[in-house]
């Protein structure tokens, strides 16, 4: 099954791979909770960075078609 973003719901939730680091045998790894975190913060910037520019260039796209469209034509 594929999400709204293309991604597919295969793949293990942050609330899943937190869970499995701090309920897994022996004592609470702190490095490896840090590494999911981290991770899981650079996806989601990662993911904003691109819907921003994505957002930007629908933007300016939507702006140079307003703009051709509404000019006088050219007098040669």
């Amino acid at each position: 099954m594929t999400s709204q973003s293309g991604e597919s719901r295969t793949r293990s939730t942050l609330r899943d791979r937190v869970h499995a680091v701090l309920n897994g045998p022996g004592p609470v790894d702190e490095h490896a909770l840090l590494a999911v975190l981290d991770a899981e913060a650079d996806a989601r910037e990662l993911r904003a960075y691109k819907a921003g520019w994505n957002d930007a260039l629908t933007e300016l796209r939507g702006r140079r078609g307003h703009d051709h469209r509404n000019r006088a034509p050219r007098q040669d």
